[in-house]
């Protein structure tokens, strides 16, 4: 699993104070990222426009290689490039801590927050967790890729969702009125998928986003943008979340293709999530019916049959994935350790039962979201995990280092090294996840993921930090 290169963006939902009608969510969004940069100081500032709706200012590099910025108002937190998946789930737990920490130095803690979910159960928006996969140039995208791994996608909710209480109803978007007594589902994305491919994210929320913006080396990579799938808070859903995915795309470019299609993609998201019979039943192309869990068996054997035995990541991948699998199997409540949508739905039925409530009680919506909270003194999730009843796959060394080191085998650590020389300059620079120019006449490549670039970024730290020739400063002499 090595050979991939793979990265989170995660959007982060606000709950400003309500003591103040002046803290909106937008102003406390723009001032955490302000306290992140200037008095965290975990990175450095764009100093340049990044296309139209990202002004100087806006976001910037961190010095763990990933990128912090503001999204139509909302924090979004991207990870460095990861080869590793644990480096990555890292990663992304780092983000939590950086966005929490932000607001606690903002003396905001105790009356905001701020969420790692998708769903605003009040105004009906969703907020995404987009994942990012580099893929083979040479593999053909539209024509063998995408219909082979969408049904993954579809049906690999039922242990990536991050579970939800209600449903969104929008007759414009998909499908005409729905059905509103879903008193709880296993995805908080699916209601919000409307396509299965497109290139806009603005304009049609799909399961893949096609644009082909590779940030790399465009004859040899491409990236795949997923719109799909849920934030995690588990550790645990995230690594399996990923790592599954990481595994199908290997089987992709080998060209070992699963002969699955489903009949309509979007409505079988739908179907999956909201049934808590846990039948997951599906309609494919031909008109037959099988299961979400039938689907996912095909695509696990395909891969344990071609993939076993490659890297130990990939062997813990795929023993998780079956232990998973068999566990949705025969009893879904026996994942509440390790499944968001599960550790979820444990929680509120308990609930339900103690206070004697129905489903549709604000309550329900309101722990819903508590779940989320990452204040570990208000966090349903961090409130089970620090009692020890959760499953975790990285420690808090690994995410402590991961807010301010790169990760070590990407080129994310010459982007940090390069950045670090820079905080300390007073010189225009830009900053890109593929290239860096200083002034106007230095610039470094770092076209290709794989490589760390420790001699060229010790060679163009040494060119920054060299002072300049006086005779090129002197003023040139009239004639």
């Amino acid at each position: 699993m090595r050979n991939r290169i793979y990265g989170l963006e995660i959007e982060f939902g606000c709950m400003p104070p309500d003591t103040d009608p002046f803290l909106s969510p937008d102003f406390v969004s723009a001032k955490a990222k302000d306290t992140v940069f200037y008095r965290e100081g975990l990175g450095i500032l764009d100093i340049h426009y990044r296309g139209r709706d990202e002004p100087p200012g806006n976001g910037g590099f961190l010095f763990n290689g990933g990128r912090f910025y503001l999204d139509m108002g909302h924090v979004e937190y991207a990870t460095p490039e990861c080869r590793g998946l644990f480096d990555l789930v890292a990663a992304d737990r780092a983000g939590e801590v950086i966005v929490q920490r932000a607001l606690d130095q903002l003396g905001l803690a105790q009356e905001g927050g701020f969420f790692k979910n998708n769903i605003d159960h009040y105004t009906g928006a969703t907020f995404g967790c987009h994942e990012n996969y580099l893929v083979r140039r040479d593999v053909p995208f539209s024509q063998v890729l995408l219909p082979a791994i969408l049904p993954f996608f579809v049906t690999r909710q039922i242990f990536a969702g991050s579970g939800r209480v209600g449903c969104h109803t929008d007759v414009f978007e998909y499908g005409g009125a729905e059905e509103t007594d879903v008193s709880y589902q296993i995805s908080q994305r699916a209601d919000h998928i409307v396509t299965e491919i497109y290139q806009w994210i603005q304009f049609s929320r799909a399961i893949i986003n096609t644009r082909d913006e590779p940030l790399a080396d465009v004859g040899l990579y491409r990236r795949l943008h997923l719109l799909v799938g849920d934030s995690n808070m588990s550790e645990y859903a995230t690594a399996l979340k990923v790592g599954t995915t990481a595994l199908m795309l290997e089987l992709m470019e080998e060209r070992i293709i699963p002969e699955v299609r489903l009949l309509d993609p979007v409505q079988a998201i739908r179907d999956i999530s909201r049934d808590l019979t846990y039948r997951w039943e599906v309609q494919l192309e031909d008109g037959s019916w099988t299961t979400a869990l039938e689907i996912q068996r095909q695509y696990l054997q395909l891969a344990d049959q071609y993939l076993r035995g490659k890297d130990d990541e990939g062997d813990w991948v795929l023993d998780e994935w079956r232990f998973v699998l068999n566990g949705l199997t025969h009893d879904p409540m026996s994942l509440m350790d390790r499944i968001d949508w599960v550790t979820k739905k444990w929680l509120l039925d308990a609930f339900v039962a103690d206070e004697g409530l129905e489903w549709n009680d604000p309550w329900l919506q309101s722990l819903d979201l508590e779940y989320h909270n990452l204040n570990p003194e208000k966090g349903l999730y961090y409130d089970l995990r620090d009692r020890g009843l959760l499953r975790r796959v990285v420690d808090d060394e690994h995410v402590n280092a991961a807010i301010v080191t790169p990760p070590q085998d990407t080129r994310a650590k010459a982007r940090s090294q390069v950045m670090r020389c820079l905080s300390g300059q007073k010189a225009r620079y830009v900053i890109d996840w593929d290239s860096i120019y200083v002034e106007d006449d230095k610039y470094l490549s770092l076209d290709d993921p794989f490589l760390t670039y420790e001699a060229e970024a010790t060679a163009f730290v040494d060119e920054v930090e060299r002072p300049p020739d006086p005779e090129t400063l002197a003023p040139e002499k009239s004639s």
